[in-house]
């Protein structure tokens, strides 16, 4: 029988099976003095996707998402990787970056839980 081996390749296809967990965000640029703007959007283990904006690929952005199991707001980093205009409106994928290991771990922590408590296929 043929073993299934991951290839480099597929990395991507790893990170999607990370779960998506809808949540709402306060985004703006890194280093900007002006208000967080409010995005609905998707959490992963990695970064998240925004719904809507005028961000720009290669962006530095600040975050802040409240996590239930998380005592305090996380504020985080991230990189806008790709802004995409199509026909359900613009989608924004950001990346992380600089994330402290306990704020990795919330994360990590959040979306476990959440995976736990999701009915099985």
């Amino acid at each position: 029988m043929a073993e299934n081996k991951i290839s480099p390749a597929s990395g991507a296809e790893e990170r999607r099976e990370s779960p998506r967990v809808p949540m709402r965000f306060l985004v703006r640029r890194a280093g900007s003095e002006a208000g967080f703007e409010a995005y609905e959007g998707d959490l992963s283990l990695g970064g998240c996707a925004l719904r809507g904006g005028s961000l720009e690929g290669g962006a530095q952005v600040e975050l802040r998402l409240l996590l239930p199991s998380a005592p305090d707001e996380l504020r985080v980093n991230g990189e806008v990787l790709q802004v995409t205009r199509g026909e359900p409106g613009v989608a924004v994928r950001v990346r992380f970056v600089n994330l402290s290991v306990e704020e990795e771990l919330a994360i990590a922590r959040h979306l476990d839980d959440l995976e736990l408590t999701r009915p099985q296929r």
